[in-house]
């Protein structure tokens, strides 16, 4: 049984991974391209599982080979995430979620983890025929961490680099040219439908709004769901009506700074953002203008302007805008 058996609705990206082990035409690097939560991450473990195993593609691999994998503890492979510098050192989101952090700026990937790689690669493979690195989110490398992955892409040696990343657009072009793009597609409702209840959340299936903003991503229908759960009922059922009023408007601005942490701050402003359209177009009154000052908003968070400031001044925003119509 093949080990993609867990990956449901992608076989354009299982035939192709399949094929490669089996023809032994295993590219030096690939692009996994594709919105987040749609299954990259599950096949990448499910290829490495065919690269690590002596077994040919058509047995399953073992499963304590595929344990290994999954736990990130195969001597071969070096699995890249996104971090936070705190206090001079690198956090992974678990790391920091572990130690009760809640930085405001998103995590990156690092041009010291970009030299970890290149360090990891010098080496040859201690137990399997090639090693192999997984730069999880690459969208998040900043220029020169990208311009440092360059020269190992060129020359990977005995090894295979997978960069997961939503599309072609979100990476340098240098990047993407050394890369054979595998692609990744939103799942049918039915195949959603599956992975929700294989995993758990079915309960997320009676959420008609979090399945419209996850746009055919169980995983980011999960995120979302996560994320919905974090605001309190009370001010969710208050904002989720755009403010008519000055003194509205600077109410809710008090209240979801109070309540919320900047990462729920910011997925907050892209549920806003689809309620308000909804509803105006519901109304017959489609207003553009609400999900733009919401996005200018997002902006101005992720550059670490004062939260408060922020929503005070997009919610006064969205009342005269409202008042225009």
């Amino acid at each position: 049984m093949s080990p993609f058996v867990s990956l449901i609705d992608q076989p354009q990206a299982v035939e192709l991974l399949t094929q490669a082990v089996a023809k032994n035409r295993v590219a030096p690097a690939y692009l996994f391209a594709g919105s987040p939560g749609v299954g990259k991450r599950l096949a990448a473990e499910c290829f490495l599982s065919l690269l690590f195993s002596t077994a040919t593609p058509a047995i399953a691999p073992s499963k304590a080979l595929q344990r290994r994998i999954h736990e990130r503890n195969h001597p071969d492979l070096l699995w890249v995430e996104p971090t936070y510098l705190h206090q001079g050192k690198r956090l992974s989101i678990a790391e920091a979620a572990d130690a009760g952090l809640k930085p405001k700026s998103p995590p990156v990937v690092r041009l010291e983890q970009v030299r970890d790689i290149a360090r990891f690669l010098s080496r040859a493979p201690l137990e399997a025929a090639r090693s192999v690195v997984v730069i999880d989110r690459a969208e998040t490398m900043a220029e020169a961490a990208a311009n440092g992955l360059l020269k190992t892409l060129e020359e990977p040696g005995q090894a295979t680099l997978i960069l997961l990343a939503p599309g072609v657009e979100s990476l340098l072009p240098t990047l993407v040219s050394r890369c054979q793009r595998i692609p990744f597609y939103g799942l049918t409702a039915e195949g959603i439908v599956e992975v929700l209840q294989q995993t758990g959340h079915a309960e997320i299936l009676q959420q008609p709004d979090v399945l419209q903003l996850a746009q055919g991503s169980p995983g980011a229908a999960i995120d979302h769901w996560q994320q919905l759960q974090a605001v309190p009922a009370a001010l969710l059922q208050a904002v989720t009506t755009a403010p008519r009023t000055v003194r509205e408007a600077l109410s809710f601005a008090r209240d979801i700074d109070k309540a919320l942490e900047p990462e729920s701050q910011r997925w907050l402003i892209g549920y806003l953002q689809q309620i308000y359209w909804q509803q105006s177009c519901i109304a017959q009154q489609p207003n553009a203008r609400l999900v733009s000052l919401l996005e200018q908003a997002r902006q101005h968070l992720l550059r670490n302007v004062q939260p408060r400031l922020v929503w005070e001044v997009t919610l006064l925003n969205l009342v005269r805008a409202n008042d225009r119509r």
